[in-house]
């Protein structure tokens, strides 16, 4: 979502829901960065709405592990130690590696090859972290769709939101795009080959990857 775009008319859909939504984007954009506090007040004149809606969308918003809710002191955007980004991947990779054997044993010739396509777009893209961090989130979480576990989607997706908080800064490091484009090209293979214990092995080592490059 674009600046301009957070400031244009709320939606008919649910107020908080939008309200969370547009706090959700400002965060992973960083116009709120971890650890700063947001100033309600502020926040629903700018956007012409009550405190209501905004303090539903905090609470969703703290569910989500994004902000934290301090007493008396209201809500900051949650600041993540090294501990809980090394956890947070862990259970990624765990996740992940599971629905990765799922999708090489599974999946039909028609759905590898739209994971092709997604893989060949983030191949061109390489040069640009922004599309390139967009592509690859895309390319993950139709992985885990085509895998065909709705609870295990909801789980990544939820995890995803907290290591959205660093992984777009992490992608921008000196040449990690290209290992995290190399190791992708192993889990492509082991998926249209159907080795599911190689696919969920790449997929282990893509996250370790990450976790190093963010750390």
């Amino acid at each position: 979502m674009t600046a301009a775009a957070t400031t244009a008319p709320l939606s008919p859909r649910a107020l908080y829901e939008e309200v969370a939504e547009r706090l959700r984007q400002r965060i992973f954009n960083r116009t709120l960065a971890p650890g700063d506090w947001i100033d309600e007040i502020r926040i629903a004149q700018e956007w012409g709405i009550s405190r209501t809606p905004l303090r539903e969308a905090l609470k969703v918003l703290a569910a989500e592990g994004l902000v934290t809710m301090k007493v008396r002191r209201g809500a900051y955007v949650s600041e993540s130690s090294p501990k809980d980004l090394a956890d947070v991947y862990h259970l990624l990779e765990l996740l992940e590696a599971d629905a990765a054997a799922a999708v090489a044993h599974q999946a039909s010739s028609a759905q590898l090859a739209e994971l092709q396509a997604l893989h060949a777009n983030l191949e061109a893209t390489v040069s640009d972290s922004q599309r390139f961090f967009a592509l690859n989130e895309a390319f993950h979480l139709r992985l885990l769709e085509l895998a065909d576990n709705r609870w295990r989607l909801q789980m990544v997706q939820d995890l995803r939101k907290v290591m959205k908080l660093h992984r777009q800064h992490s992608l921008q490091k000196a040449g990690h795009l290209h290992q995290s484009l190399a190791e992708h090209e192993a889990l492509m293979r082991a998926l249209t080959t159907r080795d599911g214990p190689a696919a969920a092995q790449a997929m282990r080592l893509h996250f370790q990857g990450g976790l190093e490059a963010a750390s």
